[in-house]
C-alpha cells in the first residue's frame, strides 16, 4: 500500500506540473507568434497571427493565439417552487488558446461559476493530427451528451441522466489527467481515445485512486455516426464503480436525430439510462434560423435501492451566425428526488466571441 501511495504522489505531481505549465507554455507562444518590430506592430491578442514567412528550403510553421468567450443569461419558472421566477448568469466563460504545429495549450474560465477554472490542458499531436496526447484539466471521454460543447447543444442544460451520473455519482466530467486519441480518417473517420484522470472524493473529502475512461467512434457515411464509451472508478484498486454507453447521431438535411444508451453499476446499485433529441435547422435570410426541438430522457435503478426519473423537453432556438441564439423551453420532469412530476419553463439568451 506503502509503494501504491508512492506512485499515486508521483503521477498526481507529474499532472500538477503539466497543469501549472501550460500558461507559460502558452505566454511563450504567443512571444513568437507576435514578433515585435518597427515595421510590424504586435497584433490584438484576438487576432490569428500567422508565422513570418518560412526561409527558403524549410518548412513554414503555423502559428496563432485567440481569446473566446460566451456568455448565457437565464430566466426560468419552476412548478415545483411555485413558479417563481428565477434569474441567473448560466455561463461566463472567457478562455485563451496558443498553438504552433505541434504543440496547443488552452486554458479556460467559468467566471459565474464556484469552480473558476474549465480547462487548462497542453496537446500535443504529429504532423498529421492523427495522435494526439492531452494532459491537463479537460473532460473524461465519456458520455456524447457531456462531451458535446454546451453552445452546439440545442439543450439549454444537459438533462437528468447527465447531471446524476457525472454531478450526483462523479462519472466523467472535467478531470485532471493524461489522454491519448488516435484518428484514422481512412477508416471510417475512426477515432479512439483513452487514458486515466483524477479519482473523485470520498465521504471524508480526500481523494480516491485514479479513474479510467475511454471512447471510440466511427463514421461509416457523411450522415451517421456512431459510438461507445465506458468509465471506470478506481480501476487502479478495483472498480467499484462502472458505466458503459453506446450513443448514435443520424443528420439529414436539417433533420438531426442523437440517441445514447447506458448501464452500469453505481454506489447505490444497478442502473439503465436512455436519451433521445430531435432538432430541425430551418435557415432563414440574413444568416438567421429557425431550430425548433423535441426530446426525452429516462433513468432507472435497480437492485437495493430502486427508483426512476424522466424528463420531456420540447421548444424553439432562434440562431443567428453562429455567434447569438435565443431559446425559450419548456420541461416536464420526474427528477431524483421529486415526489411528483413538475413543470419549467425557460427564455436563454447566449452569445459568444
Amino acid at each position: 500500500m506503502a509503494g501504491w501511495r508512492g506512485v499515486e504522489r508521483s503521477w498526481r505531481g507529474l499532472l500538477a506540473a503539466v497543469l501549472l505549465s501550460a500558461p507559460a507554455l502558452a505566454q511563450e507562444t504567443v512571444a513568437e507568434a507576435q514578433p515585435l518590430t518597427p515595421e510590424a506592430p504586435p497584433a490584438p491578442a484576438e487576432a490569428s497571427v500567422e508565422a513570418p514567412e518560412a526561409v527558403a528550403g524549410e518548412p513554414e510553421e503555423k502559428r496563432s493565439v485567440r481569446v473566446f468567450g460566451r456568455v448565457f443569461a437565464r430566466a426560468s419558472a419552476d412548478e415545483r417552487d411555485d413558479f417563481a421566477r428565477a434569474l441567473s448568469l448560466a455561463s461566463a466563460r472567457v478562455g485563451v488558446s496558443a498553438a504552433f504545429e505541434y504543440v496547443e495549450a488552452e486554458v479556460t474560465a467559468d467566471l459565474s461559476s464556484k469552480s473558476l477554472l474549465k480547462d487548462a490542458f497542453v496537446r500535443i499531436a504529429d504532423g498529421d493530427k492523427r495522435l494526439r496526447l492531452y494532459a491537463g484539466q479537460f473532460k473524461a471521454p465519456f458520455l456524447a451528451r457531456e462531451l458535446e460543447s454546451s453552445w452546439e447543444l440545442p439543450l439549454m442544460r444537459r438533462g437528468l441522466v447527465d447531471d446524476y451520473l457525472t454531478e450526483t455519482h462523479q462519472l466523467g466530467g472535467r478531470r485532471l489527467g493524461l489522454m491519448g486519441e488516435v484518428r484514422l480518417k481512412q477508416v471510417w473517420n475512426l477515432r479512439f481515445s483513452g487514458g486515466l484522470f483524477e479519482g473523485s472524493e470520498d465521504e471524508q473529502g480526500e481523494r480516491t485512486s485514479e479513474d479510467a475512461a475511454a471512447r471510440v467512434s466511427v463514421r461509416p457515411f457523411k450522415a451517421l455516426t456512431v459510438g461507445a464509451s465506458s468509465y471506470l472508478a478506481q480501476v487502479l484498486e478495483g472498480t467499484r464503480q462502472y458505466a458503459v454507453a453506446a450513443d448514435g447521431v443520424l443528420e439529414l438535411g436539417g433533420l438531426a436525430l442523437s440517441a445514447e444508451l447506458a448501464i452500469g453499476h453505481l454506489a447505490v446499485g444497478p442502473f439503465t439510462t436512455q436519451l433521445g433529441l430531435a432538432t430541425y435547422t430551418l435557415p432563414l435570410s440574413g444568416g438567421w434560423a429557425l431550430q425548433p426541438l423535441a426530446g426525452a430522457e429516462a433513468l432507472q435503478l435497480s437492485g437495493e435501492m430502486t427508483g426512476q426519473g424522466w424528463a420531456a423537453v420540447g421548444g424553439v432556438n432562434v440562431l443567428f451566425s453562429d455567434s447569438f441564439k435565443a431559446q425559450l423551453q419548456a420541461e416536464r420532469a420526474l427528477r431524483p428526488g421529486d415526489e411528483a412530476p413538475g413543470n419549467e419553463y425557460s427564455l436563454q439568451l447566449a452569445t459568444r466571441f
